[in-house]
């Protein structure tokens, strides 16, 4: 009786330090990250037929193309796990890759204005669209990554759960940078050549 007695208060305490409440946070926010990836995946995994399908236009800028399936590699060369959360370094780089490659993309669509007969095909169209799509759902992704990490982040260091953190080992999560959150988190805008606007008649 005395042993049920110790392990229901126990229970209770560590339900009213915030435990309980670190363990669904932090399942939140692995649950947040998956997302995350899988959305970044999702774009990285368009990336070969975009580039097969623009080295099919003449002339197409070659650093250009480059750029992109270089930064797609770097990208693919990282070791992506759940350890990366609680590693403030891996998660810049991880960080700092994704970013070059959204760069890089970015400026391949730019660069691809001039070419109206690449423009013009079906696979061009419909893998920007998808890409574009892609780019959106990165965009939602990260930003319940955020809200998620800053909700695991307060609990960690706000009292009393702050001590329940220390005594278990809880850490702040590294979060995406504000201002690399303003820099690559827009979704390319792909013109496909609107017609203009026409002139107003002359004045009588």
């Amino acid at each position: 009786m005395r042993k049920i007695f110790l392990a229901l208060m126990a229970t209770l305490a560590l339900s009213g330090c915030g435990y309980n409440e670190f363990q669904r946070l932090d399942e939140a926010v692995t649950a947040s990250w998956s997302e995350v990836v899988n959305n970044y995946q999702r774009r990285a995994d368009l990336i070969p037929n975009l580039v097969a399908t623009v080295k099919g236009a003449a002339d197409f800028e070659k650093s250009t193309l480059e750029a992109v399936v270089n930064a797609r590699a770097s990208v693919g060369q990282l070791k992506v796990t759940p350890e990366m959360l609680s590693d403030p370094a891996a998660f810049a780089n991880f960080e700092k890759a994704q970013g070059a490659l959204s760069g890089a993309l970015s400026r391949l669509l730019a660069v691809a204005e001039a070419y109206p007969q690449l423009k013009a095909t079906d696979a061009f169209r419909d893998l920007t669209a998808q890409l574009e799509g892609a780019e959106n759902r990165i965009t939602v992704a990260r930003g319940r990554y955020i809200k998620t990490v800053e909700a695991y982040n307060v609990s960690v260091r706000t009292f009393p759960n702050n001590l329940t953190a220390m005594v278990f080992g809880y850490k702040a999560k590294p979060n995406f940078t504000v201002a690399n959150e303003k820099e690559i988190s827009v979704a390319p805008k792909v013109d496909f050549g609107k017609p203009a606007a026409p002139a107003p008649a002359p004045a009588k």
